[in-house]
């Protein structure tokens, strides 16, 4: 039997675990063979069903979930109709809940609800040995004009959970994502982990095994997809510190925490780790506590602070905090107050997202009670609440928009810094640039590099107490921190370095000779160097106040911090006036 996996991503750089674990689940339990597939949802549906009808599947399964399931049900419609012959299987978190109605909606011939590894390989030992399929768990299938549900299987055993990853030249470009527990301690309501009572841990060792792979193939990026890394300490403690001892200076893990998991213990073991080896994401969600006690979220935001501070202290953390608008109780103006408060923690990324009514979710069931209308297909996004209007959520999407743009990109740093001290807050100075934006009608448009920064300095003139000299000072700070710029907006014509050429290139010479200052550049030509680093003459130093004194910084892109942006240092002292 000819059978296909096939799993359908957001983007071109993630990957589908779900059916590489299915398929090396059936291999190694049961000896049976299936192949995979992996397409993006900008692809056309002509090229996957090309691809797909050229591997004449026997049993076809697409994993599915609120980005894809739109297109999988089309890919299934048309399916049906040019290879009548194929049989159909579904599975994932859009279409386990209330499966006999989605089978019968989608014409689908079998669904899995739930853990799919062993449920996928008993479902193709029932087809390839005629056996009945009753016997197969969690299974919602058809029998003649009759939809059947089986009874729900027990919690899989994680110890014989494969390891997908033994070829890596798939994964080239692409996240890799990895998977040590199942389940959630917490109960959120907007959040389908919340059905699932329990947290369920691969062994220790063998997760360490796995990880050494990452390691010892010096891969970029590890993302684990456990909901709450953190759920026992003593677990994700020892996994942290296998990482640290066996540390290879380039590969990154990222993992979603919970604040209020987090110990004294772990605080002390994160000021330790080395810069760029771990990334977390904390979901904030909201800071008002009549929605945090709506969705059943226990963390007091002074907590959550608290906590982040500590984590920052090092420096040494890239660091990820979520706010989601659309929850309970939470209008347009109290949601201003949850984005000034997360936003001055200064996390490095600053992650804004709507709500989504997933099915199986508590908000789904209770959104009468809340007053929340959301779209009728997925991803099931708000429209608006008893709270919040639709124009003002519209009003939202644009403020998340400039946020991504300017504040996560991390370009405008000093740019921001100084504008958003002219504004009322943070979030009035987001909600102020969309509404110049629109007015500019640059809204619909999707803007250059340069034009990004004119789009900003042009809005920041317009604050009451801007001075646009020292705003241009600043852009241009912001400029050369995140590359050598080789072309300039035409506004920002402010320049104290051409005219010192020589002294530029003396200074080459000397921190050359002495390694001290450019040690990644070592064993280049002077001119060479001038071409790839930068130096720059400021009237005063732009991370400082205005009024600091005259400073001389150089720019250095081959030790970039954990944004990106080069490393900047200080090198007055070099030059007499």
């Amino acid at each position: 039997m000819n059978i296909l996996l096939t799993g359908i991503n957001a983007k071109y750089i993630h990957s589908c675990l779900a059916v590489h674990l299915l398929a090396a689940y059936a291999r190694q339990e049961y000896g049976i063979c299936c192949e995979t597939a992996e397409y993006t949802i900008n692809q056309s549906e002509d090229l996957i069903l090309g691809e797909i009808c050229r591997k004449k599947p026997d049993l076809i399964g697409f994993s599915c979930y609120i980005w894809n399931y739109e297109l999988v049900q089309r890919l299934v419609r048309i399916l049906r109709r040019v290879l009548p012959e194929t049989r159909i299987l579904l599975g994932g978190p859009e279409v386990g809940f209330d499966s006999p109605a989605v089978l019968a909606q989608t014409g689908a011939d079998f669904i899995l609800s739930g853990e799919g590894e062993e449920l996928f390989a008993q479902l193709c030992r029932a087809l390839l040995e005629s056996r009945p399929l009753s016997e197969v768990p969690s299974l919602t299938y058809r029998q003649g004009e009759e939809i059947r549900q089986t009874s729900s299987a027990p919690p899989l055993d994680l110890a014989k959970l494969p390891f997908v990853y033994k070829d890596l030249s798939f994964y080239e470009n692409r996240i890799l994502y990895y998977e040590a527990q199942r389940g959630c301690p917490f109960n959120c309501q907007y959040c389908l982990s919340s059905a699932e009572k329990g947290v369920r841990f691969q062994p220790l060792d063998k997760v360490c095994r796995e990880l050494r792979f990452f390691l010892e193939h010096r891969v970029p990026q590890v993302k684990f997809v456990d909901r709450t890394f953190n759920a026992n300490p003593r677990f994700a403690l020892a996994i942290w510190r296998f990482l640290q001892e066996n540390d290879n200076g380039v590969t990154n893990f990222h993992f979603e925490l919970a604040a209020d998991c987090i110990t004294e213990e772990m605080l002390e073991f994160f000021s330790l780790v080395r810069p760029g080896l771990f990334q977390f994401e904390i979901g904030v969600q909201s800071t008002y506590e009549p929605t945090l006690q709506a969705i059943d979220r226990r963390t007091p935001f002074a907590e959550v602070c608290r906590t982040v501070r500590r984590i920052q202290q090092a420096g040494n953390i890239h660091l990820h905090l979520d706010l989601i608008a659309g929850l309970p109780y939470e209008g347009y103006t109290r949601f201003g107050q949850s984005f000034d408060e997360v936003y001055s923690l200064r996390p490095d990324q600053f992650q804004l997202g709507f709500l989504k009514l997933l099915k199986g979710s508590g908000l789904r069931r209770d959104q009468e009670r809340f007053g929340i209308a959301a779209r009728e297909t997925a991803p099931y996004e708000v429209l608006f609440t008893d709270a919040l209007s639709f124009e003002e959520l519209l009003q939202l999407k644009e403020i998340e928009d400039l946020t991504e743009l300017y504040y996560n990109s991390g370009r405008f740093r000093q740019s921001l810094e100084y504008l958003i001290s002219h504004a009322e807050s943070p979030f009035r100075f987001f909600e102020g640039f969309a509404r110049f934006r629109r007015e500019q009608g640059a809204h619909l448009q999707t803007p250059g590099k340069l034009e990004q920064y004119s789009l900003l300095y042009h809005y920041g003139c317009s604050l009451p107490g801007c001075n646009p000299l020292e705003l241009r000072w600043r852009m241009k700070f912001d400029l050369y921190s995140h590359e050598k710029a080789r072309k300039l907006p035409e506004w920002l014509t402010e320049d104290e370095t051409s005219a010192r050429r020589n002294q530029v290139f003396d200074f080459y010479q000397a921190a050359l000779s002495e390694r001290d200052l450019l040690p990644e550049y070592a064993g280049l030509e002077y001119k060479q160097v001038a071409k790839m680093a930068h130096l720059e003459f400021f009237p005063f130093d732009p991370r400082k106040p205005e009024g600091s004194g005259r400073a001389v910084l150089l720019f250095n892109y081959r030790r970039p911090d954990l944004l990106g942006n080069a490393a900047v240092t200080d090198v007055t002292s070099w030059f007499r006036e």
